[in-house]
């Protein structure tokens, strides 16, 4: 059975910002359409602007009809009359309208329901709004989301992680990765950990190497600014792929609870090695200095291949290759275990040619890609496939990921959420080529990237494109 949250007042800070437009808000009306949401529940906006409750009613359903579900797909009007915007800004030293808009809201939810702030602002305002949040009686209790990425920095990880723990207990705190609410991405440890024909096989003996794509066709001109003062290194590798990463390599939990499931995630994080920038490969697609809103002769990062390597028994020796980026040739996520190729009685088998994937996109597909004898007397090889489409397993009620973390917020579960442990060893992973950072190579967009990068497979190739 389903839990049902409780009473909630959801606190969505940078409610106007392209963020909560695209993801947030979309994942809040998902639940109400599941009846995934509390029964008593209001959601407070909160932005600069002076917005009324009814403006701001409009531009949720804008958000809706933009990026879906359609309003008229659901409850609408019992939704949107649940919606209110404090306007005034969030600071220490101003709290704008928000203090009376929350305090109107727990009003009209009587006794004390859980407040929840999802902070869907850039990372630079994350300190100040979580020091506010202690300021004015918002922290005693509360829950907050952080989006990625936690600090731009070490050093700036190091500062908000000692600030937010002033303000806030660690299980208050929920890192958002969305990533890890993807159905696919939580198949690859079920699949791994309650079969056995995989699990046999999840190690250095049988596994070659891993391969973690996740391609985009897609450019940065909604969010050039963010964007540019980020980077494909900062907004994707340190974030999504690591946390990929740490799925497919971790030791099996103690069990699939929150706490287990989170330390093994972060135990193998621990075993990164730190990258070395000569296994590193950078690059910027043409024409991305002449978007709006990125800086002039700016050398941003819009892709990035590594060779990530994981130092225990299980994976030492294996490359983890790592790749995103933007403007590229298709858009996919991928997780690829190339196993190797066996020894005998076949002469010269093709390389790679025995893969277990994960698409981690939408619902999610398993592929199986093996060799098997062509019919007929001769005893020829040609590669086949089986494909499992998670979406036909039956009985599935697949949420999207920001759907599947907020619920997850509402119930207090932090099982798919990174910990500051981890998040310490990513950093310290990542330094070495923030302090030794080579130059991005040109590429054309529709491209596969940088030709660079290709050195990084060998002797073989990325499974994807080249």
């Amino acid at each position: 059975m389903t839990k049902t949250p409780g009473p909630t007042v959801f606190v969505l800070f940078g409610a106007t910002g392209d963020l909560a437009r695209r993801m947030v808000l979309p994942a809040f009306y998902t639940l109400a359409i599941e009846g995934l949401l509390p029964s008593e529940w209001i959601l407070v906006g909160n932005g600069r602007g002076d917005v009324s409750h009814e403006n701001f009613r409009q531009h949720v359903r804008e958000a809706l009809e933009e990026f879906g579900p359609k309003p008229a797909q659901g409850p609408w009007k019992e939704f949107s009359s649940r919606l209110r915007f404090a306007g005034g800004g969030f600071n220490s030293d101003d709290p704008g309208s928000l203090l009376d808009v929350i305090a109107e809201a727990r009003s009209q939810l009587g006794g004390s329901p859980q407040l929840v702030h999802y902070l869907a602002i850039p990372p630079v305002a994350f300190e100040e709004t979580t020091k506010a949040l202690g300021e004015h009686g918002l922290a005693s209790g509360a829950r907050v989301v952080f989006e990625k990425p936690f600090g731009t920095s070490p050093a700036s990880f190091r500062s908000l992680n000692r600030l937010v723990h002033r303000v806030l207990g660690e299980e208050q705190v929920y890192r958002i990765d969305h990533f890890l609410g993807k159905e696919a991405t939580q198949n690859l440890h079920v699949a791994r950990f309650a079969n056995e024909a995989l699990s046999a096989v999840w190690n250095r003996d049988h596994i070659e190497s891993v391969q973690i794509d996740v391609p985009e066709t897609l450019g940065v001109e909604q969010r050039a600014a963010f964007y540019d003062a980020t980077g494909a290194v900062l907004d994707m590798l340190v974030t999504h792929l690591f946390q990929v990463a740490a799925e497919v390599a971790m030791e099996p939990p103690a069990s699939l609870g929150s706490a287990d499931l989170q330390a093994a995630r972060e135990r193998v994080i621990r075993a990164f090695r730190p990258l070395d920038p000569a296994e590193v490969v950078l690059g910027q697609h043409t024409g991305y200095k002449q978007i709006k809103g990125v800086e002039r002769g700016s050398a941003t990062d819009t892709y990035v291949a590594a060779k990530l390597w994981i130092d225990n028994a299980r994976w030492r020796g294996v490359p983890f290759l790592l790749r995103t980026g933007k403007r590229l040739a298709e858009s996919r996520q991928v997780v690829s275990l190339v196993l190797r190729t066996p020894a005998g009685p076949f002469a010269a088998l093709p390389p790679q040619s025995n893969v277990l994937t994960f698409d981690l996109a939408g619902d999610g597909t398993i592929d199986q890609s093996l060799l098997v004898k062509r019919p007929g007397v001769a005893t020829e090889l040609e590669p086949a496939s089986v494909r499992l489409p998670l979406d036909n397993v039956s009985n599935g009620e697949p949420l999207p990921p920001y759907a599947r973390l907020i619920h997850d917020v509402l119930l207090g579960d932090r099982a798919l959420f990174t910990r500051p442990d981890g998040l310490s060893a990513t950093w310290k992973t990542i330094e070495p080529l923030l302090s030794d950072r080579p130059k991005p190579s040109s590429y054309a967009p529709g491209s596969w990237g940088p030709a660079a990068a290709r050195r990084l497979a060998a002797p073989h190739r990325w499974l994807l494109g080249q």
